[in-house]
């Protein structure tokens, strides 16, 4: 993840920070030291920190419980609206997501039981309400804030875990694809009516209505994928005209190419069309503005690419790119020669195609050139 601190790893899952978040403790401790001087301020941050652990440990439920089913999690990612844990994959039996996405929430339940426990159950709405002033008591606070999540995080829309639940219900009783975009339409229309109240009343919930409609959308999609790959190879989706970079190519001739072309993501390979690695976009911006033109494409190129055959499942390379969390798969011969580029984006264009011509075979993927010579 770009802008992120690897602060230590759990059973083989990286812990990372988002540079935004050291950002918005900063912005925090300013915004209590308006309220009541240092000592507000850092007990505002401790607050803050405390309440990102829960967040963490929250993560950490769906992760273990994800490992229980077979599934790993490459890395969990603080940011200033919460934490992402990155799954290999969606558990595909209905069951098994829903112990999944309850296993986080759970853990808050869990939280803030033993915080009220402690406090002697004298916790109310008004602890959440009174957030900013420093004379409530921290933990207080913080188990409310523990419900305040259980609550949010069932709501039943992507990509809170209520939507997760709700899909793997619906999934009991339907396919997958289905359970899907049923829950996708129920969240956005959750989240129209959030937009309304926000219109209305607060605006944040129009911010939180927009990135749950948008997060619907994108879950519906990803689905979508999925399912339109079933049974296709990654011949029948990946791109063979596309130009290439030779290993003592300068990230300046990647952004002439860059340019020239519509590409965004350059293949790096040797005289013997072996792939080396990708040069994308971001890392030759990156490089730029580091080192300038004059960089070598092989230290600013991501080496670790993932790599197929022309004949394998294409629902296969696509989970690779999630797994790898790569910008594309590269596609070799019998010889090991790069012969073709997959992308989520590829498949996106074979679907409206085969939406708009269900009798072709595929129209531009069926047939062409070969790629140009590396510069």
């Amino acid at each position: 993840m770009p802008w992120s601190l690897t602060v230590g790893y759990v059973y083989g899952t990286a812990v990372r920070i988002h540079v935004t978040f050291l950002l918005f403790l900063a912005w925090i401790w300013v915004a209590y030291y308006q309220r009541g001087g240092a000592g507000a301020a850092w007990e505002g941050v401790a607050f803050v920190a405390l309440l990102f652990l829960c967040v963490l440990l929250h993560e950490f439920g769906h992760i273990f419980a994800a490992r229980r089913y077979g599934v790993k999690t490459p890395e969990v990612t603080l940011w200033p609206f919460g934490g992402i844990a990155r799954l290999e994959r969606i558990p595909e039996k209905p069951s098994e997501e829903l112990v999944v996405a309850l296993a986080g929430p759970a853990v808050n339940v869990v939280i803030a039981a033993v915080l009220l426990v402690f406090l002697g159950g004298n916790v109310g709405v008004e602890h959440i309400e009174a957030i900013e002033n420093p004379q409530v008591s921290l933990l207080a606070k913080l188990a409310a804030a523990n419900i305040f999540l259980v609550v949010f995080n069932l709501i039943p829309a992507f990509p809170m875990d209520g939507g997760r639940v709700l899909r793997a219900l619906l999934a009991m009783k339907m396919s997958h694809a289905q359970a899907t975009q049923m829950a996708a339409s129920i969240g956005q229309g959750l989240a129209i009516g959030l937009g309304v109240l926000g219109i209305f009343g607060n605006p944040m919930l129009i911010i939180i209505a927009v990135f749950v409609f948008l997060a619907a959308s994108g879950e519906a999609g990803q689905v979508q994928m999925k399912q339109a790959a079933q049974g296709l190879l990654v011949e029948d989706a990946m791109i063979t005209q596309f130009e290439t970079l030779g290993p003592t190519a300068s990230v300046g001739d990647a952004a002439e190419a860059l340019i020239r072309t519509t590409q965004k993501d350059f293949p790096i390979v040797d005289g013997a069309e072996h792939l080396r690695g990708v040069l994308t976009r971001d890392a030759m911006i990156a490089a730029l503005q580091a080192q300038g033109p004059g960089a070598s494409v092989l230290e600013a190129m991501q080496a670790d690419v993932p790599t197929v055959g022309t004949r394998t499942p294409l629902d296969r390379a696509l989970a690779l790119i999630t797994q790898r969390g790569a910008p594309v798969v590269g596609v070799l011969d019998g010889a090991g020669r790069l012969v073709g580029l997959l992308s989520p984006e590829n498949v996106g264009e074979m679907m409206m195609l085969r939406a708009a011509q269900p009798d072709a075979r595929f129209g531009p993927w069926a047939k062409r050139p070969a790629p140009s010579r590396p510069v």
